[in-house]
């Protein structure tokens, strides 16, 4: 059978292939016998699960047979809800019109990668970057170039650095804040100055923003539709909102974007799961935004107590995160003790030695990644403590 180039092309998502070797590891005997939880840190999913009102509502949904086909650019009660959550969290005016639910970020990538970029068309991101954005840009037709970035600039694009890169074939850029892998957003006199130079060009912005309200630093959440109404927000249910495996997201378009958004969503999707639309509805509620809140200021504590775990043992966090939940740390030094030829080496010493699963550079970038892990502090507290007890203790045994 022949495979399309455009499969082919496409990389493996490798925290997700550490997902399955740790499947392997617990089916030894070793592991069974060890006594020991495998640790997940590799997948950034919140162990929280969607807010009380909000699975009552999907099973309300689902009682009352509320579970026919919506609207393909969603329903409009929860285009109102989001439109007010940007007012009162944001100070922001969105018109609910311009926002498209979709079937989570990820159909919102897709979508806004098939109206914009044409076969050939650069997308600048920076290295390192979540994978998928890049994969989105690619299976598209378009070619995503990666540009090095450094702890100096918090692993985010420079202004000097999209103009150095913008070339004829450029079509604009793609940006996170705040990232994933490392946390962190880009400052807000920075991200005006690119999206200010990108719409000069007569490019594109798009702005990854899912872990927007999952941001600890004032100087930094603040959405980039704040800036410029032509920028193209992507949001999601799955991490401040805590509904991953909902498949629920949205985003904020330019009003000329919303009639071919709408035409391409209608024919890949329909529409995005009902049942997901009306448990989404409850988010809103002050008691489940409360809740957000609260958990919010938890992963804001896991941060503060995993980073400076990972620092002592010589897994040192360049850039403290600003946002998300993830840290993203120099493991060269203790490869290089361990003399091991990278993270990707590490990552399995410290799944087969300490059933302690981690995202290993490779999977976000092209330089450098072997020199860098992801670690997710979405877990509890205690079982980021038991991880740091592992790894700290696997590490002082190999030296």
């Amino acid at each position: 059978m022949r495979i399309s180039q455009r499969a082919l092309q496409i990389e493996p998502f490798y925290v997700m292939e550490i997902a399955k070797a740790a499947e392997q590891v617990q089916a030894s005997s070793a592991y069974r016998s060890s006594g020991k939880k495998m640790i997940r840190l590799n997948i950034g999913e919140p162990d929280f699960t969607a807010a009380p009102l909000v699975q009552e509502s999907a099973m309300r949904a689902i009682r009352s047979g509320t579970t026919q086909y919506t609207h393909a650019t969603g329903l409009g009660e929860l285009r109102e809800l989001i439109s007010q959550w940007y007012k009162d969290r944001f100070k922001l005016k969105i018109d609910p019109e311009r926002i498209v639910i979709t079937s989570g970020a990820s159909a919102a990538l897709q979508l806004a990668c098939l109206a914009l970029i044409e076969g050939g068309d650069e997308i600048l991101m920076p290295d390192p970057s979540y994978p998928c954005n890049r994969q989105f840009v690619q299976a598209s037709g378009g070619i995503p170039k990666l540009i090095a970035t450094t702890a100096g600039a918090r692993f985010q694009l420079s202004l000097s650095q999209v103009q150095e890169h913008w070339s004829k074939n450029t079509r604009g850029v793609l940006l996170a804040s705040p990232s994933n892998p490392t946390g962190t957003s880009i400052a807000p006199e920075v991200l005006k100055s690119i999206i200010n130079f990108t719409e000069h060009k007569g490019g594109i912005t798009i702005a990854d923003e899912i872990y927007l309200g999952l941001s600890y630093d004032d100087q930094y959440g603040h959405s980039a539709l704040s800036i410029s109404d032509e920028v193209i927000s992507i949001n999601s249910f799955s991490k401040y909102f805590n509904m991953t495996g909902w498949r629920l997201g949205w985003m904020v378009v330019p009003p000329s974007l919303v009639a071919p958004i709408e035409r391409l969503a209608q024919n890949l999707f329909i529409c995005p799961s009902t049942i997901s639309q009306y448990a989404a509805l409850s988010c809103f509620e002050p008691e489940s935004l409360a809740l957000f809140e609260q958990r919010r200021s938890e992963f804001k504590a896991r941060r503060d107590l995993f980073v400076p775990l990972l620092n002592k043992m010589g897994l040192e966090v360049p850039v403290p995160p600003d946002g998300a939940f993830y840290a993203w740390a120099d493991c060269s030094k203790v490869c290089k003790q361990l003399g091991l030829a990278g993270s990707w080496e590490l990552a399995f010493e410290f799944l087969n030695k300490a059933y302690v699963a981690v995202g290993p550079g490779r999977d976000f970038g092209l330089r450098n990644m072997e020199n860098y892990i992801r670690f997710s502090t979405a877990s509890s507290s205690a079982e980021l403590h038991e991880a740091a007890d592992r790894l700290s203790q696997m590490i002082g045994e190999r030296l």
